[in-house]
């Protein structure tokens, strides 16, 4: 049975930082990808010659909030660093001068790492407005989804902030049920269940922790004990699940990818406001940044390199829900890095950070987070919800998808489990929403939040000493309130 959980209405949760008192550590763009083999998948043209995949062709967009001033500085800064092309780059700004220096780390995270992942696609960058009230949070988030789907040339959008579960949210899964778009979703970096990575239109992505050996090669990878995930309150289970579990309910994560802060992706960014948490300045500097909100823009990279290979063969781009995840879970096993357990089962022994007071993932909210332990006990359920299918084999995977023909039903026309709660897909018509509360009000203890971690700042070891003294810092209170400071989430929900 689910653990009881206050009724709260939706609120972002500012991100958490993990600061560590070292120098800049975290990989690089070239290690990133040569360790999941993404800078070794090729495509055949009709000449019989082969091209690079990069995502040439594609346009993937990502969803954030409030405004950056500094992302194509920030950006074209991290290009030269790395040897990058500068993308083409369009921001619809939704947000106004509004600025949040938390939101704007993720906004970097997220577009450096599918920039790093797939060089030569476009990016589109929707930034949503913030709101006054948390149902126009909800709805400005969606109003982003929904403008990134109409924009010409999307192909992926990735998501790296959630809500945890509320009733009637099955309500909103038709945003992420555009033909020719696979949508990407941060599973969260708690152990509970987000939306709407727990949407069965959307690809959940875990986090892992990954080991390279001595020349930068794979070695091994293990769960990260905060990779968020397990069984749905609300969402039916897809057909493409029932492959690996028979619980009636829609499992997360689906597939994973690195989230570990101390294996995460070197992040240049600029502040805005000059009141960043980690340090008041508005000079740009290098972190390094992990979390679940690393993991969707690198697979929304990986789909729009996929979708490079489907257009170079005269193939339409992926449809999300019936075409990339029931291709992902057709998939053999030799497609899929095998991922251990994780071998930490408290804070207190595990991750090399310091976290609040120096004790690691405490959580005024909730405690201890992130175990891996799923949402609720189910019957039938054996999904993996820390990590699902596993992370990629670049380029076997890849090009599996850019040559896959499978197109499936969200749901089997026999399946003894229909779509549950009113709004669900399929069955019922939704339940309107009381005048007077518009959005959904959450069964759960946590908020709406986006999932990046910041490992440490490179720089004078000093610099990285502050870390949080309180979970709503002075000065420093979030428009949405009830914030936490987990040592180190940067997400939307909690």
């Amino acid at each position: 049975m689910p653990k009881p959980r206050r009724n709260l209405r939706p609120e972002l949760d500012q991100l958490d930082r993990r600061c560590l008192l070292s120098t800049l550590a975290g990989l690089t763009p070239s290690q990133l990808t040569s360790a999941y083999g993404l800078n070794g998948v090729t495509f055949p043209t009709t000449s019989g010659q082969s091209v690079q995949g990069n995502g040439a062709g594609q346009t993937i967009a990502l969803i954030d909030m409030y405004h950056d001033p500094n992302l194509a500085s920030d950006l074209h800064t991290f290009d030269q660093r790395f040897g990058l092309p500068d993308p083409a780059l369009n921001v619809i700004n939704q947000a106004g001068n509004q600025v949040d220096d938390s939101w704007g780390q993720e906004e970097s995270l997220d577009v450096e790492v599918a920039h790093a992942i797939a060089p030569a696609a476009g990016i589109v960058v929707v930034e949503a407005a913030p709101g006054v009230t948390n149902d126009q949070m909800l709805q400005n988030l969606l109003s982003a989804v929904r403008t990134a789907s109409q924009t010409p040339g999307v192909t992926v959008v990735s998501i790296s902030w959630g809500f945890n579960e509320f009733p009637g949210e099955t309500r909103y899964d038709s945003s992420f049920a555009t033909p020719g778009i696979t949508y990407v979703a941060a599973s969260g970096d708690t152990a509970s269940v987000d939306y709407p990575a727990a949407s069965p239109d959307v690809l959940s992505v875990g986090g892992t922790t990954l080991n390279l050996g001595a020349s930068g090669v794979y070695a091994s990878e293990s769960a990260w004990y905060d990779s968020g995930g397990g069984y749905s309150l609300y969402e039916s289970e897809p057909s493409y699940q029932m492959s690996v579990q028979t619980s009636g309910l829609r499992s997360t994560p689906d597939v994973a990818f690195d989230g570990d802060p101390n294996t995460g992706l070197k992040v240049y960014y600029t502040p805005a406001s000059g009141q960043s948490f980690e340090w008041a300045q508005t000079q740009g500097s290098w972190a390094t940044f992990g979390g679940t909100s690393l993991g969707a823009p690198a697979w929304a990279g990986l789909i729009a390199i996929a979708n490079q290979g489907r257009l170079l063969a005269g193939k339409p781009s992926l449809t999300g829900s019936q075409q990339t995840l029931p291709s992902l879970y057709a998939l053999a096993a030799s497609n899929y890095h095998a991922v251990a357990p994780t071998t930490i089962t408290s804070p207190w022994t595990g991750g090399g950070f310091a976290g609040w007071g120096g004790f690691g993932g405490w959580s005024w909210s909730d405690g201890w987070s992130g175990l891996g332990s799923a949402s609720a006990t189910t019957t039938g359920g054996s999904a993996n919800t820390q990590t699902g299918l596993g992370t990629p084999v670049g380029p076997a995977l890849i090009n599996a998808l850019a040559t896959s023909q499978i197109t499936a039903p969200l749901y089997s026309p026999n399946a003894t489990n229909p779509p549950v709660g009113p709004g669900s897909n399929g069955t019922s018509s939704p339940s309107p929403a009381p005048v007077s509360n518009p959005s959904p009000t959450p069964h759960h203890r946590r908020h709406p939040h986006h999932q990046g971690r910041v490992r440490h700042r490179e720089g004078p070891i000093q610099s990285h000493a502050r870390r949080p003294r309180h979970p709503t810092p002075v000065g420093q209170e979030h428009p949405f309130k009830h914030l936490t400071f987990v040592g180190g989430r940067h997400h939307p929900g909690s």
